[in-house]
């Protein structure tokens, strides 16, 4: 025990009192009864709790720590009566030697208690040292496996009510300003009226998704998506008639799809199946049977929330571009320092071992391959896509665009551009999150393609949107929004072919190519808790049939409150 008092108090004693011990010619016999009577409890009015009771130790001199630290660590210092140590005065050993003894004795002091201390816990101790023990087992028992494979589970269902009202003067039998003649059958009755007659009523609809994700080694994902509704043959669906007999042949679809409207009357369905993993530390490939355009882009050029009111607005102002087709499909992206490079291909058919109506790469896929390059930072971003639709997909822009879009563009080939960027800010309040995006498409009709009695050779349709988005504003986790721009419309178009009715190509393609209409939407998202959210919605569409009401009005107005339950 000797030596252990030794190795803890010599560092800093013999620090202190070597070099004055050095210079001592004669026996201090008061300063050793000093010292002697601090040992043993006596002469408590010159020992000292703190250095700064010295008035003549300051904290330049060289061995200031050293005294300190035998002053607050051991109690063991004393000082002359009027309040000195007198440093620079050489000791004797005898002195030295009465310090020393005075700062063991201290040791031993509070050696004694630990050793109380570790008898009177020593069972405690041992428990302790058991679990931790034990705690150690298990980190290492981790450390080994790394990970698990773990599957989590996140879903969102959504209620919408809500009613729509269509205005306007446009009767059936004069559509792109023609006559009964071409578009057939209809007589005089309103637009509006046959409109506000098969979807005027109020309804009551649902859409549910569960997703299932799946990791196998912590940096991959599995993800099955379950989804079931009851949208179909409503104004809010994808699938609904107006019940106006359209020129363009059957009738004329709901202009006001919503995003979260899910077209499949209660059945539940596989709506995502998909695998994605890391390659390296820049790479990601995704596949599926079932995935979308968008899973498979390392960047989503909004900061425009993707579920709010009219599906439109979430396309980043770009349909044509970003065509979100669903099915089997590969992808691939690379990202590094913000800058990102993605490429992939989904085939809607690719389930089908007909070539002519399905299959991977082939005429019948109905497949579309995009490629985006992007750069973003932590609040804004910039992004260029480009995207080739084949011919046999379908409506490049159904429910994205006017009627004659949407035709057009089942009639060929088709290249889509689209420019989209976004910036929020930093902190939430009345300063919006600001998205806008602007998409140009380009179609090219196949040797048979005809419209209107006209041969089709090519058209060009454009689209835009601003978003805006105000969060925490009026109370905190509140949400506000806006959104403006016009969906694809025909900006020009080219026909051949004789005179229909009397009026001539180039004139039809001139009466065709005024197809602009105008797109509105505000919401205000009440948080009512973590998981329940109630969004009131209003939205306005000036011309939701582009060119078929040329000269005339049709218009259409909605409102909605949609309850969102996420878990």
């Amino acid at each position: 025990m000797k030596l252990f008092k030794q190795l803890l108090v010599a560092p800093a004693a013999l620090g202190l009192l070597a070099p004055m011990a050095a210079g001592a010619t004669e026996v201090n016999v008061a300063g050793v009864s000093d010292y002697a009577s601090v040992s043993h409890g006596t002469a408590a009015s010159e020992q000292v709790t703190s250095i700064n009771q010295f008035n003549d130790v300051f904290p330049t001199d060289w061995a200031y720590q050293a005294l300190s630290n035998l002053i607050e660590r051991y109690g063991c210092v004393a000082g002359y009566p009027n309040g000195t140590f007198r440093g620079n005065r050489a000791m004797t050993r005898f002195e030295a030697a009465a310090l020393l003894n005075a700062c063991l004795d201290r040791v031993t002091e509070v050696t004694d208690e630990l050793k109380r201390l570790m008898k009177e816990f020593e069972k405690e101790l041992a428990i302790v040292k058991g679990r931790v023990d034990g705690l150690e087992a298990r980190v290492g028992e981790l450390e080994a496996t790394q990970f698990s494979t773990t599957t989590k589970m996140s879903g969102t269902a959504t209620f919408v009510i809500g009613s729509n009202s269509y205005g306007g003067d446009a009767k059936v039998d004069k559509q792109f300003g023609r006559s009964n003649a071409l578009t057939g059958p209809g007589g005089r009755e309103k637009m509006s009226d046959i409109a506000n007659y098969s979807l005027g009523a109020t309804t009551f609809n649902y859409d549910y998704k569960l997703d299932l994700d799946t990791s196998f080694t912590g940096k991959d994902l599995l993800r099955t998506r379950i989804r079931t509704g009851n949208f179909t043959g409503t104004a809010f669906g994808f699938d609904g008639s107006t019940g106006i007999s359209s020129a363009l042949g059957g009738t004329y679809l709901t202009p006001s799809s919503l995003e979260v409207a899910f077209d499949e009357s209660d059945t539940l369905k596989i709506d995502r199946l998909f695998y994605q993993f890391p390659v390296g530390s820049d790479f990601t490939i995704t596949a599926g049977g079932k995935v979308r355009q968008d899973d498979m882009l390392a960047v989503w050029p909004s900061a425009y929330p993707s579920d709010t009111i009219l599906d439109y607005f979430t396309y980043a102002g770009a349909p044509g571009a970003y065509s979100l087709n669903l099915g089997a499909g590969a992808g691939v992206w690379w990202t590094n320092d913000g800058f990102s490079i993605s490429a992939n291909y989904v085939s809607s058919n690719g389930n089908s071992s007909n070539p002519r109506s399905g299959g991977i790469a082939t005429d019948g896929a109905a497949g579309t391959g995009t490629v985006q390059l992007a750069y973003a930072d932590s609040n804004w971003g910039l992004a260029a896509a480009y995207n080739y639709s084949s011919k046999n997909w379908g409506s490049v822009f159904e429910a994205t665009g006017t009627p004659l879009a949407a035709n057009v563009g089942t009639l060929g080939n088709t290249n889509s551009f689209g420019l989209s960027t976004w910036w929020q800010p930093e902190q939430s309040g009345w300063v919006p999150s600001v998205s806008a995006g602007w998409g140009l498409s380009s179609t090219s009709g196949a040797s048979d393609s005809t419209l209107l009695g006209y041969e089709f050779d090519s058209a060009t349709s454009q689209s835009w949107y601003v978003g805006l988005q105000w969060s925490d504003v009026f109370l905190k986790g509140n949400n506000a929004g806006m959104a403006v721009g016009q969906q694809a419309f025909v900006t020009g178009i080219d026909l051949s072919g004789n005179a229909v009715d009397g009026i001539s190509s180039s004139t039809a393609e001139e009466q065709l190519a005024r197809d602009g209409q105008y797109a509105w939407e505000f919401w205000y998202q009440f948080q009512v808790t973590d998981n329940i959210s109630v969004t009131p919605a209003l939205f306005y569409l000036s011309r939701p049939l582009g060119s078929v009401t040329q000269g005339e009005s049709f218009n259409q107005f909605g409102g909605l409150v949609k309850t969102t339950f996420s878990f």
